[in-house]
């Protein structure tokens, strides 16, 4: 894991620039708490934060490799999984190696297989490398977009980070937001290369971006490919259950604690049962955290997506799998604490709007950083394998939106309420919506002779795996990454995506349930009680003193007359918010006084330009 920043300038020497790289990568300073490092050259600047996983003491960077045309450098961000068979594989072509770290063998990939390497790699990575034999900058970021990575294009050359505060410290980038990134932001489309700072675009995931004295250029190496599935349903289940256990044993390598975020669904559930297995035959015990909020399980009560408290469920894996459980309880004051919604948009760098569910995670993340350093997630195991409520209601499934907004919640219902109606009406986020959506589907490709309930299902998942899955990769990255966690997503594993994107619906539902493959794959590390779960999402309080200190805030921003957050909100609806009763505030009311708040810290940190016309 780390953080990576960097400049290529063909029409100037950045020799004498060095204090602007270091400031650009003292930004990823939460990211690489471990050690810096920064390699300059006349056009090009590479800079690097670490946080030392593998080899703790031969993975520095920036790393270089000296030719007889010309020095090959690089900067690193994530994990390969397969480095060591790659190291063999390299080994036998002639390469020596160094160090143990799997950052020198992407490096002598590179080196021996050109732009190709990204295709050997099965990981999370954003890496970007200077060629000085061709002088030319490769950026490659992984294929499921695990790892983020920005650049932002300049008259001569190119600005690159993990991050777009890496990139916004450079004098070059001007900070303005305009409709156009605020549309994507309000619509919850997850628009590809989109980033919200104007002329700062993501590398996209399963890309390659080059950069030399021509300018700049994509390609793409890996996206989803419509296949014919062969197999029936008892080899396909076998199949998910080898690659599973394939896939958690190599994510537990680490030279540094690991343990598992346990939230008793059946997604983390089954990752908690293969790890306690593998670290039972090392002879360790599994370490796993949970969040919960004071009074939830006793006061629970069901909503439009929970049925169900986490806590029993939670309580029954610990015991099975025998892992050593921590309860990470967390209340209404530290979830509204300024400072941690301060932190938490310091990370994103954007105003996400997530309320609690992003300070939870990044509090949970905190606590757990005392103990480890790397943790296994449950994350996209519903956009693989077909777990979201609204993937089985007929309704959401058949619109012409995106599920996740055609199902009505309170996350995704009533997005555009809150904003100032002059601006609402500017970015049109229904007409845009419908034009995401178009573009989309328009890119699905399917298999001969499927029937329409298995191209329609295909639409749905294809979705999910190229706009909403990024979406939540990216909030888990900048939330643990804030902290110098990193969290290894076993279920974004590019074979286990091909395979299981390839059954047909009628296999991933076969036993009339949601995520069937995933349940009867992994029954055996499960107890009954969480194989019998209905998906329940991330826990969200219930408190309602959570909302009664969101409205004691939020009038303190109707304090402040002039305050620009209401060029983007309605002054007025936030006035009604605050009003409500907050025991039975509806939950779009308080998601959407969480927004506000969001925009209110996000103006005061960063200070962007707006343009608004």
């Amino acid at each position: 894991m780390c953080g990576i920043a960097g400049w290529v300038s063909y029409d100037s020497d950045l020799t004498k620039r060095r204090e602007v790289v270091d400031a650009m990568t003292g930004t990823m300073a939460c990211r690489g708490p471990d050690d810096s490092g920064t390699w300059v050259r006349p056009h090009a600047a590479l800079g690097h934060r670490r946080l030392a996983i593998i080899d703790l003491p031969g993975g520095t960077q920036p790393m270089e490799v000296r030719t007889p045309n010309g020095a090959v450098a690089m900067v690193y961000s994530g994990e390969a999984y397969n480095f060591t068979e790659l190291r063999d594989e390299l080994k036998a072509k002639g390469h020596r190696f160094r160090t143990d770290s799997d950052t020198e063998v992407v490096l002598h990939g590179y080196l021996e297989w050109g732009e190709a390497v990204a295709e050997h790699l099965n990981g999370m990575v954003a890496f970007a490398i200077w060629d000085e034999r061709d002088n030319k900058l490769v950026m490659i970021r992984d294929r499921m977009g695990i790892k983020p990575f920005y650049y932002y294009p300049t008259s001569d050359g190119v600005l690159f980070g993990s991050e777009p505060k890496a990139i916004l410290a450079n004098p070059l980038a001007r900070k303005v937001v305009d409709t156009e990134g605020l549309r994507d932001l309000v619509a919850f489309t997850k628009t590809p290369g989109w980033s919200l700072w104007k002329d700062m675009y993501e590398v996209e995931p399963g890309t390659i971006v080059t950069v030399d004295s021509d300018g700049i250029r994509t390609r793409t190496y890996w996206k989803l490919d419509a296949k014919a599935h062969t197999d029936d349903q008892e080899t396909t289940v076998a199949r998910v259950r080898e690659l599973m256990t394939d896939i958690v044993n190599r994510q537990l390598v680490a030279d540094v604690p690991r343990c598992v975020l346990l939230s008793g669904g059946l997604d983390s559930s089954a990752v908690t049962g293969l790890a306690a297995a593998r670290l039972a035959e090392q002879g360790e015990q599994l370490r796993t955290f949970s969040v919960d909020f004071f009074g939830q399980e006793e006061n629970f009560q069901a909503d439009e997506v929970r049925d169900t408290p986490d806590s029993p469920f939670i309580r029954d894996v610990a015991g099975l799998v025998g892992s050593a459980h921590q309860d990470v309880m967390l209340n209404p004051d530290e979830l509204t604490d300024p400072a941690v919604r301060r932190a938490v948009l310091t990370a994103r760098d954007i105003p996400a709007g997530l309320g609690d569910m992003d300070t939870s995670l990044y509090l949970l993340f905190k606590a757990i950083r005392a103990e480890s350093t790397v943790a296994l997630s449950g994350e996209s195991a519903d956009e693989v394998f077909g777990g979201y409520r609204w993937f089985h209601d007929r309704e959401a499934v058949n619109a012409d939106n995106f599920p996740w907004l055609a199902f009505r919640n309170s996350m995704t219902t009533g997005r555009t309420t809150l904003l100032n109606p002059e601006l609402a009406r500017k970015l049109d986020v229904p007409g845009y919506t419908a034009d995401q959506y178009a573009t989309a589907v328009a890119k699905v490709e399917h298999v001969d002779g499927a029937s329409e309930l298995e191209r329609r299902m295909r639409v749905v998942c294809n979705l999910h795996l190229t706009r909403f899955v990024r979406m939540l990769l990216d909030r888990k990255d900048r939330a643990s990454m804030a902290v110098g966690l990193e969290v290894r997503v076993p279920f974004c594993d590019h074979r286990l995506v091909e395979y299981v994107y390839n059954t047909p619906w009628s296999l991933k539902t076969f036993d009339g349930r949601e995520k069937s493959l995933l349940r009867h794959a992994t029954k055996h590390v499960l107890p009954d009680s969480v194989r019998d779960r209905v998906k329940s999402p991330y826990p969200s309080t219930q408190d309602p003193g959570y909302a009664a200190a969101l409205q004691q805030q939020a009038k303190e921003v109707l304090a402040e007359q002039d305050n620009p957050v209401f060029t983007l909100v309605d002054r007025g609806w936030l006035t009604d918010a605050v009003q409500r009763d907050p025991a039975t505030m509806p939950g779009d009311t308080r998601h959407g006084i969480d927004r506000v708040l969001d925009l209110y810290h996000w103006l005061d940190i960063y200070q962007p330009e707006l343009q608004l016309d």
